[in-house]
């Protein structure tokens, strides 16, 4: 069983109760948007991390990060992304490959809206983690935990960051 810390759109703002939400994770996803490369790097020295750069990412982001990440995690096939729209509004870029090779995962940020969508039509969960960072039209600052094992993905949770 592999736990998933969740993350997206922190545009270079990282706040401290990241690290406690996802103490018990065994990875950190980022779907792009980090806002600076330090901010990628504190990720990655607390945790295993993959990401994808988003929109604003500099070259710095984008040099390390690629624009998709499509790996197999727990035998479930997962494809993560920037900009992708969502179930019956992928846009252009990503819509021939996921109709012909659809992902039984699919992330993506880019919205700030936090969204949990089954995809009937080719058998694919989609998430958006919604927004962790202070920039963008968002009230609630989110992120997600889930777990995959033996080819399930399980225990999803939603995490809102609460002001002080």
């Amino acid at each position: 069983m592999i736990r998933i810390g969740l993350i997206s759109d922190t545009h270079g703002y990282l706040d401290d109760a990241v690290f406690k939400h996802f103490s018990n994770c065994d990875e950190i996803w980022h779907a792009g948007d980090f806002g600076t490369i330090e901010l990628a790097d504190k990720l990655a020295a607390f945790k295993p991390l993959r990401g994808v750069y988003g929109n604003i990412d500099d070259k710095d982001i984008r040099l390390q990060y690629p624009e998709d990440l499509r790996f197999n995690c727990e035998h479930v096939d997962v494809w993560m992304t920037h900009i992708g729209g969502y179930p019956g509004k992928y846009v252009p870029r990503v819509r021939d490959v996921i109709y012909t090779k659809p992902p039984q995962l699919f992330i993506c940020g880019h919205s700030h809206i936090l969204k949990v969508v089954y995809d009937k039509r080719i058998n694919c969960l989609h998430l958006n983690p919604g927004a962790a960072g202070k920039q963008g039209w968002h009230k609630v600052q989110t992120l997600m935990r889930f777990c995959i094992s033996e080819e399930k993905i399980h225990t999803l949770e939603v995490i809102e960051l609460i002001k002080p």
